[in-house]
């Protein structure tokens, strides 16, 4: 009995070991297949010819350098399959933080913010002491700052202040947040002349606002709209256009004495009139929009 048991054992341990070994195979035979398939998205666009682009060799400087070389030549669309091909490969490299960023990149310049915030938020989260982090900062700010921003636009530019203010004031925050977290960092005097910009389309687009309020007759919703920006956006270009929409607000409800304060601050500090005309950077399409009147 106890040689049929032994013997049984012998069996059992024989068949685990063979499935163990047929499992193993598969695997490795599948990870080679995995690897070749890596490559199939962007061969097409290499020689066909070349073994060598089947990828299954190649080390972390390889698929770096082509990388690389896709995006120097502005196919950003393949740079981020190799990226993502190279991050699969070799997820705990020593550049792996890098490649992070340079997939955040990659999205940025493919024109697809929403991947290239979320690859920057996650590389911000994983690496929150890295040196480069105040570039993944740097970059969301940007992608932020660059949105709404398409094809006709790059033309054609229109009036930044009269789109929605949304992607603006995030961008605001996070330059805003670059510059208090890393004073030091060499993206700083780009964010804050970044900055000045958002600041003064912001308060301008709440210019627009308040008149929108007053063709619409809601005096006290432009007079306290145009309130608002001379409190909170002070020493911007709107400023001298929230007064002027003030002191009309308050004569329309009959108030000449808040009129009369709007007009007093108003030539006290703009005896001139306007330091920065309204429409110096007008674009030809602001303009034609306004000859024609299409908000009239």
């Amino acid at each position: 009995m106890r040689l049929f048991l032994f013997k049984l054992l012998v069996i059992i341990s024989l068949v685990v070991s063979l499935q163990g070994c047929a499992a193993i195979k598969s695997l490795y035979s599948g990870d080679s297949e995995s690897s070749k398939n890596e490559c199939a998205d962007w061969k097409d666009s290499e020689s066909k010819d070349n073994a060598d682009e089947d990828c299954v060799d190649w080390d972390a400087a390889k698929f770096r350098s082509r990388a690389k070389k896709a995006v120097d030549a502005g196919n950003y669309d393949k740079a981020i399959k190799i990226y993502e091909a190279l991050e699969a490969r070799f997820p705990f490299g020593p550049d792996s933080a890098q490649t992070q960023l340079d997939i955040a990149y990659a999205y940025y310049k493919n024109s697809d913010p929403e991947s290239a915030i979320a690859a920057a938020d996650r590389f911000i989260k994983m690496n929150p002491r890295n040196p480069n982090v105040d570039y993944a900062y740097y970059l969301k700010g940007l992608v932020n700052y660059n949105r709404d921003i398409g094809f006709t636009q790059r033309f054609i530019p229109t009036d930044a202040s009269q789109r929605d203010p949304g992607n603006a004031r995030n961008a605001y925050d996070i330059f805003a947040e670059l510059v208090r977290r890393y004073p030091q960092s060499k993206y700083v005097p780009d964010s804050r002349k970044r900055m000045i910009a958002l600041k003064n389309n912001l308060a301008m687009h709440e210019v627009h606002v308040a008149r929108y309020y007053m063709k619409r007759r809601a005096y006290v919703a432009a007079a306290n709209r145009a309130s608002y920006v001379v409190e909170k956006y002070q020493r911007t270009t709107a400023v001298p256009y929230a007064l002027q929409i003030m002191q009309e607000a308050y004569t329309k409800l009959d108030m000449p004495e808040l009129a009369k304060d709007a007009e007093s601050v108003y030539i006290l500090n703009f005896p001139n009139g306007p330091p920065v005309p309204e429409y110096e950077n007008a674009t030809v399409s602001h303009k034609v929009w306004d000859f024609i009147g299409l908000e009239k």
